[in-house]
């Protein structure tokens, strides 16, 4: 396999892959928002939002690539949310609620992303060589 030359990935799974990309905007903004407005529930709601995101991906797609698209735009958007604007604004307060939140979906990027298919030889039986 990986022998084979170099072929670019189908227009499908580049558009999905975007769109993932795009919802994990969304899903960032919305767990920003929600975990800290409710602070025990809705920390749990946005991280259990992100994990179903990016293991979601990983499924739809049927490659790490999948929960790759989406952690990167749920990164972007956190990681941009988290910067202070030169008035003084911030969307993260400093409390432990905000650190969860963006270490916590690291971390869950990180192990959806392992937990995603890899590839696997096509067939029904238990040995590819049969």
């Amino acid at each position: 396999m990986l022998a084979q030359p170099f072929k670019p990935p189908p227009a499908g799974r580049i558009a999905a892959c975007l769109g993932l990309f795009l919802l994990g905007v969304v899903v960032g903004v919305a767990g920003a928002l929600v975990q800290a407005a409710w602070f025990p529930g809705g920390l749990l709601l946005a991280l259990a939002g992100a994990a179903g995101l990016f293991l979601g991906g990983a499924r739809a797609v049927g490659s790490r690539s999948g929960a790759v698209a989406g952690a990167a735009g749920w990164a972007v958007v956190v990681v941009l949310l988290t910067a202070g604007r030169p008035e003084g604004d911030f969307m993260f307060a400093a409390g432990g609620g905000s650190y969860i939140f963006l270490l916590g979906g690291m971390a869950l990027a990180v192990i959806c992303a392992t937990m995603g298919r890899g590839r696997q030889p096509d067939g029904d039986g238990a040995r590819p060589g049969e």
